[in-house]
């Protein structure tokens, strides 16, 4: 692990502080403990165990930032393992040590508290005494409404644990808010009570003053009129904005929705999204959610008439706009989309200013999808020079730096997805672009991959039959083509090359890449699995372009070329906001469904373009991706399990109905605005939905596709108002991961089963164990709740299956992703799919290390019609800290390391695969997704990693 590797990495201090890892306070404790031993110990040495130290703590700590106690474990570990067992003992003495000092600093600063003898430094430099009552009065104004489930005098007594003689106010306003936070796990109740303690934080720094209930509404409207002026006068937010009725607006408010937020939601908005001029931040959270429906409001006819529509929308958080949406709306650089697709062509010029393209498309947060397909294979011949070529791969290695080297709008860094069809010749070292191994200037650790299969060489896997490698220059029409056309030409070029009449090709049997396709999968998370035939097949637009490959998550499905570059506009449905006592409130969802559409269908003429193609693009076809999130939420207000039959039918219906409400929003609009550009010829000119694809797709593949087809709604007003009025967007939904903003929306993300029923959240501000709401809520019900069952649910890493005082209907319903079969997961979304036009970010998790039920997975999707698939997780060692376990029932130990059968460094093996592709596997923990960094930690996708936000 390099010096600059381990500047990423954060520790979590006893406060509750998370700061940089240093690894020079390892080196000086450890010489400490030399001096007191009178040793000496070798610097070359020293350095070693130093470099080991870092590097497990690296390659252990995924999901949660690790704590001083744990750094110092394994430390001790470590000087025991060299042999320096005296040393080791120092360390050990002078940890008690200073575990005894620290209590009794405590113990003493207890004291001056209740004497009201310890002291506070205030802004302005002067001292004063601190103040208990007025801390009890913060908390206690906090704790309103939620008498019943928290104690307020447990949070004032952790501030006073906490606080030292002469903090300063900062100090003091962070020790509340880590104090609150930290008994999130006794109750959800405290995460709400977290997130009122900093909102009395942030009212202050907003608005300037200290606040109550009396004087709040008023001060608040006048924060967000001013908020909007300065904004404008500082050059951050369009001149446009101040023509508003502000006034009007700011009576529009609603400041009681501050208490929707949970912690983690309020404190991520403050860390990334509200607006700051010099960091001086000049939003409160309605004025954010305001600032970003004026700003989708802009163009339209009464602009406080629907900004306030826009509001209401999503300040309840019924709807969220995507990530891009939220961070510039109504600024002065309107970047609002949130996916860019583009294809890069067989030229210099052209691949390099690709290149630049990416640069400048994700300066502004927008997520790139490049195919590369069209780029001659390594040792195809370049007339111009009279040389071979060195094929794709080194120009990947370009487009990897560039992604890295981009930091997008200042807010996430740079994320790509690289896209190569399965015939192409340099597949098999695309395969290994993100292994561990192997010359490093032909690897792209820091960008995703994803192979463009299409149907036929599934075909001829399962026929066992071999496939042919070629490079594009020599069948330049194959990219172009798909299904019985595809399969034609193909088998066209592969009896010429039979005849030599192409020069470079190689044909291998189908089997033994698919083979390759799954351990490169499984030991490094790439490349991910997608379809290029049900993608172009069910395509609305095939009568104007090609889909080449889908985006950076998988769930956008558009056309591009030389001259246009695809761009996609999302947002996500909330669903657990419409599950009211047991039922789905249809009208709400189909009011908000209107709602949404007309503000995706709005972010395509107010945004931003860095480049010329993606304006084109997106003026010409309008598409939009509206989402969804909080099905697990959804499913647990339903009382449903996830994988009961209930499931599948409740995600067919619900997906139904907004598939019915988007479409005829959709045309709708077009009555209103007018049809998109390219409307004529498209499917929805041919009357077919997205529904009757699915037929068409079994007749070019000659397979059953295995989805059921029927439907509950009358389609036909629909289908009438389509063929009278067209479409405004060529295409309507699109399923993304919604990573960040379900975490704002305090929801699971998309449609993903609960990943665990009991998780750390990590930040640069603080760490907590948080456990399932709806869980905690069930068992109280039964009586069950306590401090035994929260310390078992830590032990089984939130498994409830070996607790055996919970009842086996609740270990059905909070079954986590990994304990449900993940075939009947693909299922579920086949179910969703059918009614969606683009497609669905589906991670599988696979428990275990079977390569045949891997294969069986895989070859599942592409039964089913799925058209994409995003990430693989498996898997390995439990990462929820066990450091509040009662030793003496669990055990001394910080984790237990559980891990099922077939787990943790065992291999995957795939029945028949020759052995050089037995893999070791990767050990990815739960919360991590298996993709590798040459330093063996995970890189992308973290769960605790700020920056990482997939499309949302």
């Amino acid at each position: 692990m390099t010096m600059q590797e381990t500047v990423s990495m954060f520790i979590t201090k006893r406060n509750g502080e998370v700061v940089p890892f240093n690894p020079d306070k390892i080196r000086d404790a450890i010489l400490k403990a030399v001096k007191a031993a009178n040793k000496t110990l070798d610097s070359n040495l020293l350095m070693q165990i130093v470099q080991a130290i870092s590097e497990e703590i690296g390659g252990r700590f995924s999901d949660f930032f690790p704590n001083v106690e744990n750094v110092q474990d394994i430390v001790e570990k470590h000087l025991v393992k060299s042999g320096l067992y005296e040393i080791a003992k120092e360390y050990i003495l002078y940890r008690a040590q200073r575990m005894k000092e620290r209590e009794q600093e405590k113990a003493a600063t207890l004291e001056r508290a209740k004497l009201g003898k310890l002291t506070v430094r205030k802004k302005n430099g002067t001292i004063a005494l601190f103040d208990l009552k007025k801390i009890r009065a913060t908390v206690l104004r906090a704790c309103e409404g939620f008498e019943l489930d928290v104690d307020p005098d447990l949070i004032v007594r952790e501030v006073v644990r906490n606080v030292f003689d002469g903090a300063d106010t900062k100090d003091i306003e962070k020790a509340v808010i880590l104090a609150a936070i930290s008994f999130i796990e006794k109750d959800p109740a405290y995460n709400y009570v977290s997130a009122r303690i900093f909102l009395q934080k942030l009212y202050k720094e907003v608005i300037g003053s200290s606040t109550d209930d009396s004087t709040l509404a008023s001060s608040y409207r006048d924060a967000f009129v001013k908020g909007i002026k300065k904004g404008v006068e500082a050059g951050v937010l369009d001149s446009r904005m101040a023509g508003f009725d502000l006034e009007k607006l700011s009576a529009g408010l609603q400041p009681g929705r501050d208490h929707l937020f949970k912690y983690i939601g309020l404190q991520t908005l403050y860390e990334r999204y509200f607006l700051k001029i010099r960091d001086q931040r000049i939003e409160l959270p309605q004025a954010f959610w305001m600032r970003v429906a004026m700003g989708l409001a802009l163009l339209e006819d009464d602009k406080e008439a629907r900004a306030l529509e826009f509001y209401e929308a999503i300040s309840s958080m019924r709807f969220v706009p995507s990530t891009p949406t939220l961070f510039h709306s109504g600024s002065t650089h309107p970047q609002l989309s949130s996916c860019y697709l583009t294809t890069i062509e067989d030229d210099l010029g052209h691949i390099f200013k690709c290149i630049a393209d990416n640069a400048q498309l994700s300066k502004w947060s927008g997520g790139l999808g490049n195919d590369w397909t069209n780029i001659r294979a390594t040792g195809s011949w370049i007339k111009s020079t009279n040389v071979e070529s060195q094929g794709v791969i080194p120009f990947l290695k370009i487009a990897n730096d560039v992604t890295m080297a981009i930091n997008r709008s200042g807010k996430r860094r740079g994320a790509t997805c690289a896209y190569l069809e399965t015939w192409h010749l340099d597949i098999e070292d695309f395969l290994d672009l993100r292994r561990n191994t192997g010359d490093d200037r032909r690897r792209t650790h820091d960008m995703n991959t994803s192979n463009w299969i299409p149907d036929l060489f599934m075909k001829r896997v399962l026929s066992s039959a071999d496939w042919t490698l070629f490079s594009p220059d020599e069948v330049p029409d194959l990219h172009n083509l798909y299904g019985k056309k595809f399969e034609q030409r193909y088998q066209a070029y592969e009896d010429m090359a039979k005849k030599g009449m192409i020069r470079k090709f190689k044909a291998i049997p189908a089997v033994s890449l698919w083979r390759k396709m799954l351990t490169r999968l499984f030991e490094t998370g790439h490349p991910w699995i997608t379809f290029k035939d049900p993608c172009n097949i069910r395509s609305p637009q095939d009568h104007c372009g090609v889909v080449h490959s889908s985006n950076l998550c998988t769930e956008i499905t558009l056309n591009t070329s030389k001259d246009e570059t695809a761009v996609c506009n999302l947002g996500s449905i909330n669903l657990e906001k419409f599950i009211v006592q047991g039922k789905v409130t249809v009208e709400l969802l189909a009011a908000t469904v209107k709602v949404a559409m007309r503000m995706l269908d709005n972010v395509i003429d107010l945004n931003y373009y860095p480049t010329a193609e993606a304006r084109n693009s997106n003026l010409r076809h309008r598409p939009v991706g509206l989402g969804i999130m909080g099905m697990a939420d959804a499913l647990f207000k339903l009382d449903i399990g996830c994988d009961s039959p209930a499931t599948l039918e409740f995600f067919d219906s619900i997906m139904e109905t907004i598939s019915y409400h988007a479409i005829l929003a959709s045309s709708q609009l077009a009555k209103e605005r007018g049809a998109f550009q390219s409307y004529k010829g498209s499917k929805w000119d041919r009357g077919i939905f997205p529904i009757d694809t699915l037929d068409i797709l079994e007749q070019e593949r000659g397979i059953t596709v295995e989805v059921e087809r029927s439907s509950k709604l009358d389609w036909t007003p629909v289908r009438e108002q389509v063929k009278a009025d067209g479409m405004r967007n060529s295409n309507c939904m699109a399923v993304a991961p919604t990573a960040t903003i379900s975490n704002i929306a305090g929801t699971y993300p998309c449609i993903e089963p609960i990943y665990k029923n009991i998780y750390v959240k990590s930040n640069i501000s603080g760490e907590f164990t948080v456990v399932n709401e709806y869980l905690v809520e069930d068992l109280k019900k039964l009586g069950i709740w306590n401090n035994e069952m929260l310390e078992q649910l830590k032990y089984y890493d939130g498994n409830l299956q070996f607790i055996t005082s919970i009842p086996q209907k609740l270990k059905e319903k909070y079954k986590e992703a990994f304990e449900i079969d993940p075939v009947w997961l693909l299922r579920l979304t086949a179910a969703s799919g059918k009614w969606i036009d683009q497609s669905q970010s589906h991670n599988v998790f696979l428990k275990g290390s079977s390569g045949t039920k891997l294969n069986e997975v895989y070859i599942s999707a592409w039964k089913l019609g799925l058209k994409t698939t995003y990430y693989l997780r498996t898997l390995a060692a439990s990462q929820i800290e066990k450091s509040t376990l009662d030793a003496g029932k669990y055990g001394f130990t910080q984790k237990r390391e559980y891990a099922p059968k077939g787990e943790n460094g065992q291999s995957l093996k795939v029945e028949g695969a020759p052995a050089q592709e037995i893999v070791p596997m990767n050990g990815a923990s739960h919360g991590t997704i298996p993709t590798v960094h040459p330093n063996g930690k995970t890189e992308i996708c973290k769960l605790n990693d700020p920056d990482c936000e997939a499309c949302q």
